[in-house]
This record gives C-alpha cells, structure tokens and sequence, in this order.
C-alpha cells in the first residue's frame, strides 16, 4: 500500500502537468461578447466545432485528475499503514532488581577531620 500511494502520486503529478500544457495549448474563442453570447450565431452556446484532438485529451486529462484526487483522498484517509499496525504494544518489562552489595565487616564510623589548629599570635 505504500509503495501505490507514492506511484499514484507520481502519476497524478504527471497527469496535473499535461492537463495544464493541453490547456495551454488550446486555441482562445474568442473576445469577452463571443463568451457571453453577445457573438452573431444562432445557438444559445455558440456556434459549435468538431472536437479537436486537444479538447479530447482535455476531457480525457479531466476526468483523469478528478479520479485521481479522490483515490489518492481516500487512500490519504486510512493512514500510514504499517506491519505492526493492528497489534498491542507490548508490555514494558520490569528492571531486574540490583545485586545484593557483598557484606562487609562493620567499621567505626570515621572521625571528621579536625581543622588545623593556627598557632597563637
């Protein structure tokens, strides 16, 4: 699954750029009147043409893009996906207690060190 996500996002970064030179390539149709209908033809939208090769591909580039959004959403939805992602986390594992220090003979406490006496002046 991780590997495909990154493959369609390569091919819908491709198929994003081709729509965008085949737009680019088109022919205008014309002024702002001829887009509102202010043209002299008879149809409500104008007069119409044969489909060119490139308003086939735009279509076809279209379609494409908006298939290809929502996969990759509904691919992007579920997460990360991982081998371990269904089990339990284990358990933490107790620290083993420490050895017991070896027994060693009792000693008198030491003295602290008394601070040099300064000699009188």
């Amino acid at each position: 699954m991780f590997v495909l996500y990154y493959l369609l996002t390569a091919l819908y970064v491709v198929v994003c750029l081709v729509l965008l030179l085949v737009i680019l390539l088109q022919q205008g149709k014309g002024d702002m009147a001829a887009a509102f209908g202010g043209g002299s033809s008879q149809s409500a939208f104008g007069a119409r043409s044969g489909a060119t090769v490139l308003s086939k591909a735009t279509a076809v580039l279209a379609a494409l893009f908006m298939i290809g959004a929502m996969a990759l959403a509904i691919i992007g939805q579920r997460g990360p996906g991982s081998v371990v992602s269904g089990t339990a986390a284990p358990r933490p594992v107790a620290p083993a207690p420490a050895p017991a220090a070896p027994a060693q003979p009792q000693q008198s406490p030491a003295k602290p060190p008394t601070p040099p006496q300064q000699p009188p002046k």
